[in-house]
């Protein structure tokens, strides 16, 4: 009688992990399309509520008071800090609209001294009169886009690149609270070179510049947007006499409870200390897969200081030169 080898073989193999890949890519679209749905829900529900305020005649916008803005430059950390806010009670985020990049690259780069003082710019002369549309672009905007908010809560607004519009947006919205978020540069400047480099999560977008065969330049680049967003940020900041705190990336990382707690109460925004405690552990650095963290990664080191590791001299002093008055204020 011959012999039937019922030992799987090397196909059996590659084909069960194969239907174990699909089945596992599949399970995660659909976790995709039920929180599509749930946010959905979410939406038609705020929708409702807003119909019903309206058939009533109460007050349907979203109060500018309980907006809050972060301000900073990419990779200091906003997407951290803008996830715990956001999975706070009565929180809702919205993930950078670029309104500010919209009015402030037209107002601040396109824009001149002659244009600003021209009656014919649209941002030039009359100023109260475009800043109040900027005010109506933003709150009109919001309770659209989030009718949940129109009954309460706070918008948390994370607007990383389009800091550059924060002084305009402050000065249309004076009641609405602000966070000041600053990193190192230079460690800002290395996990930007490392999110350009090949085969990075933005060169899987398609968004990688040349930084392989220019990293330089990008040093240059990237440290003269770090002064546009941040010295605009500053601006606004300085300026502002509403809810405002100014934070530290390198503080957040090393007592992140302490740092929300002080954060909130530079805000004066009532939360529980649980509530913190809570949603500080859910988005720990320790909680992040390793698979997602490391070299290339959207999750990189969080470490800082790493940019003596990841800086060759040269373009430690093109980030130290450019930004200069900036390192000396907040990293004497």
């Amino acid at each position: 009688m011959q012999r039937i080898d019922t030992e799987p073989t090397d196909g059996d193999k590659w084909t069960d992990k194969l239907v174990r890949e699909k089945l596992a890519e599949k399970n995660r679209r659909l976790k995709k399309l039920r929180e599509q749905l749930e946010e959905k829900d979410r939406e038609l529900a705020g929708l409702r509520r807003l119909l019903a305020r309206r058939h009533v005649g109460a007050e349907s916008g979203v109060r500018p008071e309980n907006i809050v803005w972060i301000f900073c430059t990419g990779r200091s950390g906003s997407t951290w800090l803008a996830s715990m806010m956001a999975d706070m009670e009565e929180h809702t985020l919205w993930r950078e609209p670029l309104v500010g990049e919209l009015f402030g690259n037209l107002y601040y780069v396109r824009g001149s001294d002659a244009h600003r003082r021209s009656a014919h710019f649209i941002l030039g002369r009359h100023r109260d009169a475009w800043l109040g549309s900027i005010r109506s672009f933003v709150l009109d905007g919001a309770a659209a886009r989030f009718p949940e908010v129109v009954d309460g809560g706070y918008l948390v607004i994370k607007e990383p690149n389009g800091s550059i519009g924060a002084p305009l947006l402050m000065e249309a919205l004076p009641e609405s609270r602000m966070i000041l978020l600053i990193r190192d540069p230079r460690d800002v400047v290395a996990s930007d070179i490392d999110a350009n480099s090949r085969g990075s999560w933005r060169d899987k977008k398609g968004r990688v510049e040349l930084v392989d065969r220019q990293p330089d330049f990008i040093a240059e680049e990237k440290a003269n947007a770090y002064v546009r967003y941040v010295g605009n940020s500053k601006e606004a900041y300085d300026v502002h006499e509403g809810h405002k705190v100014l934070v530290k990336y390198e503080d957040l990382r090393a007592d992140t409870l302490a740092t929300m707690k002080r954060i909130y109460a530079g805000l004066e925004i009532a939360v529980g200390e649980e509530e913190l405690r809570r949603v500080v552990e859910k988005h720990s650095w320790e909680n992040i897969p390793e698979e997602e963290k490391g070299e290339g990664k959207f999750y990189r080191k969080a470490k800082p200081g790493g940019w003596r590791e990841d800086l060759t001299p040269e373009q430690v002093e093109i980030v130290e030169r450019i930004t200069a008055p900036l390192l000396r204020e907040f990293y004497p």
